[in-house]
């Protein structure tokens, strides 16, 4: 009978993963391409600090689009290494892409917001807009008489 596992398969898999499945433990650790995000309120707005490592600030965009923030990263990077014959040692080649959109509503315009790339760290500044207190309209019947 197997047992459940919150490890894995079962509750053996990840006694043997080091040596019957190597690849098997590589791929359920990796993590994927996401743009971890801290998101600081204060009274002015809201400060994004986006992580982005191993990317360079061309390889960033940002665009405000009916309401949405999003950010965009793309990366090409490749690694190659040939001996004196000119025959490969070694050729490593990572290209990924990530995106991640975030509301900050209809009334922020492009201009007001401020972003500035630092140590792989993209930094975005919103600001608040005050909330426009709905104006109830007096609406007069007219008695004629």
């Amino acid at each position: 009978m197997l047992m459940p596992s919150i490890f894995g398969e079962s509750l053996f898999d990840d006694l043997f993963d080091d040596f019957a499945r190597p690849v098997k433990r590589a791929a359920a650790t990796a993590t994927p391409a996401v743009m971890r995000t801290d998101i600081k309120e204060n009274e002015k707005g809201y400060e994004l600090d986006i992580d982005l490592p191993g990317y360079k600030k061309e390889d960033v965009q940002a665009q405000l689009q009916n309401g949405y923030l999003t950010i965009t990263a793309a990366t090409n990077t490749s690694d190659e290494k040939q001996d004196d014959d000119g025959r490969y040692i070694r050729r490593e080649r990572y290209y990924g892409a990530c995106s991640r959109s975030f509301y900050v509503g209809e009334d922020i315009k492009q201009e007001d917001i401020k972003a500035k790339f630092e140590d792989g760290i993209l930094k975005v500044a919103v600001p608040k807009k005050e909330a426009k207190p709905a104006v109830e309209e007096n609406k007069y019947i007219k008695i004629e008489g």
